[in-house]
């Protein structure tokens, strides 16, 4: 197992888009994109649209077809002059329904899209929970999870995404919870034997009633809990590192304990 190796960059941009400017968003985001290293690049949660919609029209007036979209044509483009693979939050439609949801674009290609499962406060007003489960993407022999923001809290996310095989989750977010995600997605990372790329906004978007302010602090985290490389809290960060992701394919702990083979799955109500 330690013989593999697959060196490969890490990515966070990190950065506040402005509510409604898609055209900014995407120019802000691009220009970002360019400053890091060729490999897995991840943006922030609805990074295209703003996440502080005050009602289902404005819902419905930002959102995008997946595959056919805008966003999804700019970023595709991009992951190929880049040689990248990109996961990027963004609002979906399809079949009459909206989604909160990130699409995985890789070296000019579209390869899919992940629905959030786990909604958050009015995304429930909005958005229809995901309905296609936690999905790998393969990149490179790479395996790739990805989960959305509050996903976090849930620790069968993560979980299942590493039964699934994944070597790295990606994990567009728009926190504002202090620190927790930060502080816990270490854990995740060691009770999954992965790595994790936090991609969080910064900014306040305050509109009608509601004011949310974004902690930043975008990072990356090792399935030995090291964090990589952190943002601050306020401005702009693009930070990249290169990491073995396959080392995330050993589940071992020590030298008798397997993260995975040690379960013991009578005793557990779930």
């Amino acid at each position: 197992m330690n013989s593999l190796k697959k060196d490969i960059n890490l990515s966070f941009v990190q950065f506040s888009p402005k509510f409604g400017d898609v055209e900014y968003n995407l120019k802000t985001a691009c220009n970002l994109i360019y400053k890091a290293e060729p490999g897995i690049i991840v943006l922030p949660e609805l990074m295209n649209t703003g996440y502080n919609f005050k009602n289902i029209y404005e819902v419905a007036n930002l959102s995008e077809s997946a595959r056919y979209g805008y966003t999804s044509k700019i970023l595709t483009k991009l992951s190929f002059d880049l040689n990248s693979t990109i996961i990027a939050g963004f609002c979906e439609r399809s079949n009459n329904r909206y989604y909160n949801s990130a699409m995985v674009v890789s070296k000019g290609k579209f390869l899919g899209v992940y629905r959030k499962i786990h909604l958050f406060y009015r995304e429930k007003l909005w958005f229809t929970i995901g309905n296609l489960g936690f999905k790998i993407f393969e990149v490179d022999n790479i395996k790739l999870g990805v989960m959305i923001c509050s996903d976090w809290i849930w620790p069968e996310s993560a979980r299942t995404l590493a039964f699934k095989g994944a070597d790295v989750i990606a994990h567009p977010a728009n926190l504002i919870l202090k620190r927790l995600c930060q502080q816990t997605m270490p854990v995740r990372c060691f009770e999954n034997q992965v790595y994790a790329i936090t991609a969080n906004r910064t900014g306040k978007e305050t509109r009608g009633s509601e004011s949310f302010t974004y902690t930043g602090q975008s990072q990356i985290a090792t399935p030995d809990m090291k964090i990589l490389t952190r943002a601050k809290s306020k401005g702009n960060s693009v930070r990249s590192v290169k990491v073995n992701v396959f080392r995330s394919r050993n589940k071992n702990i020590h030298k008798r304990n397997n993260i995975i083979s040690d379960r013991q799955k009578q005793y557990y109500v779930l």
